[in-house]
Parts: C-alpha cells; sequence; structure tokens
C-alpha cells in the first residue's frame, strides 16, 4: 500500500502568479492531471493507491485553493482523502469551522501552515482549533522548514512549536510536513521520537538524502511518513522506488511508504485490518 500524504489540488487560476510560475516549471499539465475523470488514473500510473488532497487559503502566498473546491474534486474520488485548510486570520469561529468541515464536509484532517499565513503554531489563538482537532480524532498535518515561495516567512515554521502543543494535547495526532527542511532536521527527528503522537513526514525531501538529513531514521520507523509534494515534486513513483532501495529494513519501508499513515487516516491494510 501507497499513501502518499501530501499531494496539491487546484486550478491554475486559484494560484497567484509567482505560485503559478513555479508550478510550470517543474513541466507538468496540471491542469489536465487535476480533472475529476483523470486523477485516479494518474496516481494509478505513479504507483499511488490513496493521496492526501490539500486545500490552502493563503492569499499572501501562494494562493486559495478554497476548502469547498478540495471538497468537492474529492468528493468523487475514493483515491482522494480531503484535508481542511484554516486560516485562522479569515475563517471566523475556525473551531466550530472545523466541526462542520469534518462532519458536514467530509474532510478527515486538517493542514496548517504558519509560514504562510503568519502565525505561530503554538499561539493561544489556535488553541480551540487544536482541542477541536484532537476531540474530533483528525490528525493535523504542519508546514515545517523552508519554502520558497515570495511572501513566506520561515521564522513561524519551526518544529520547536510544536513540542508544545504536543504536551498540551496529548492524543492529538501532528505530522510535521517536509520533516523541518532546511534548518530543522534534527528538531524534528528529536520531536517524532520524544512524543508518541508526533510524526515525521518527509515531502519535499530528496528520497536519496534522507539518511543524509536522518542518520537515525530507522530508529523512528513507526513514525515517518511518505509524501511528495506534487506538483512541487514531480515524478511521484520515481521518489517512491529511490525510498524502496535504500538501506532501510523491508518492514521500515513499507511503513514509511503507507503503513503508518493507513494507521492514521484509518485506511484497512490487505490484510483487511485498520492498522
Amino acid at each position: 500500500m501507497i499513501i502518499d500524504f501530501h499531494f496539491h489540488v487546484a486550478r491554475s487560476e486559484q494560484l497567484l502568479p509567482s505560485a503559478q510560475e513555479w508550478s510550470k516549471k517543474f513541466g507538468t499539465d496540471f491542469d489536465a492531471i487535476l480533472d475529476k475523470n483523470t486523477i485516479a488514473k494518474f496516481l494509478a500510473t505513479e504507483g499511488v493507491e490513496y493521496a492526501v488532497a490539500l486545500a490552502e487559503v493563503s492569499p499572501a502566498t501562494t494562493g486559495y485553493i478554497s476548502n469547498e473546491f478540495v471538497a468537492d474534486f474529492c468528493r468523487d474520488v475514493p483515491n482522494l482523502i480531503p484535508f481542511a485548510n484554516i486560516n485562522p486570520y479569515l475563517i471566523p469561529q475556525p473551531a466550530e469551522k472545523l466541526t462542520y468541515y469534518v462532519q458536514e464536509m467530509g474532510f478527515r484532517g486538517l493542514k496548517l501552515l504558519p509560514s504562510y499565513q503568519y502565525f505561530y503554531p503554538n499561539d493561544r489563538i489556535m488553541y480551540p482549533i487544536y482541542e477541536k482537532a484532537q476531540a474530533l480524532k483528525i490528525p493535523v498535518l504542519v508546514h515545517t522548514g523552508s519554502s520558497t515561495f515570495k511572501g513566506t516567512k520561515i521564522k513561524y515554521a519551526d518544529p520547536l512549536y510544536l513540542d508544545e502543543i504536543a504536551v498540551d494535547f496529548p492524543e492529538l495526532v501532528i505530522v510535521q510536513a517536509h520533516g523541518g527542511r532546511g534548518f530543522w532536521y534534527e528538531r524534528a527527528f528529536f520531536l517524532a521520537k520524544l512524543h508518541p503522537n508526533v510524526y515525521l513526514e518527509i515531502s519535499g525531501l530528496p528520497p536519496q538524502k534522507l539518511l543524509e538529513y536522518f542518520p537515525h531514521l530507522e530508529d523512528i520507523g513507526d513514525k515517518v511518513i511518505f509524501g511528495s509534494d506534487w506538483p512541487g515534486i514531480p515524478g511521484i513513483k520515481k521518489n517512491i522506488e529511490i525510498i524502496q532501495n535504500l538501506p532501510l529494513k523491508e518492514e521500515t519501508k513499507q511503513k514509511i511508504l503507507g503503513f503508518n499513515a493507513a494507521k492514521i487516516l484509518g485506511i484497512k491494510t490487505e490484510e483487511g485490518t485498520a492498522l
């Protein structure tokens, strides 16, 4: 089972000009692939069984990919698992809205983008959102580390802020997107090792360098999750193959590529039982 925990869906017109240029440089026909009639075939071709599709309400940095758009796009595509996005400055009564997103619109997780939306993850304005996510038993995927998008403020993306959240909400599943990319690999690794419900997601990282960034990756094999960050990282299948060829235990590679994510998302394994 291969699960891509970090997959972007959007129409090009929803992106800011700088983000459109970013997507074009990979030579990917974004709009052609992101069609309800073609997306399932694309994922199958790349070897992906399920992908987490992300909303992104970040008009200051990337664009406005609304929760409504993502929910509608995923509605008839069983391969896609929608994650909502809450921008605390733009969505009123965010905790109540999260309940609506999950219970009425079918979202199965929450994505937060601190460095795109300019908030510290441990700011108390976020606490009602974490409390609600914990009560709803949904995972929270948090952008950590660097980003090249115009307007990004990287100071907000330090994984260390997640330590306080993990302590104050011990039942909340927290997934560190990009594994602290660039600045904070060691911090992200340590937090995943320290806290039972904190995970390390590796999207946007060259898979051939994973053991350079995380020399003791095997030690947290139960806590590492594959994501592509498509279309920012084209060639999902190639990246999967690189991970499959890393000098790790076969069991660890299977966990990274799908079984750890299946456990978080409540997806049943081939054996028919939820991990």
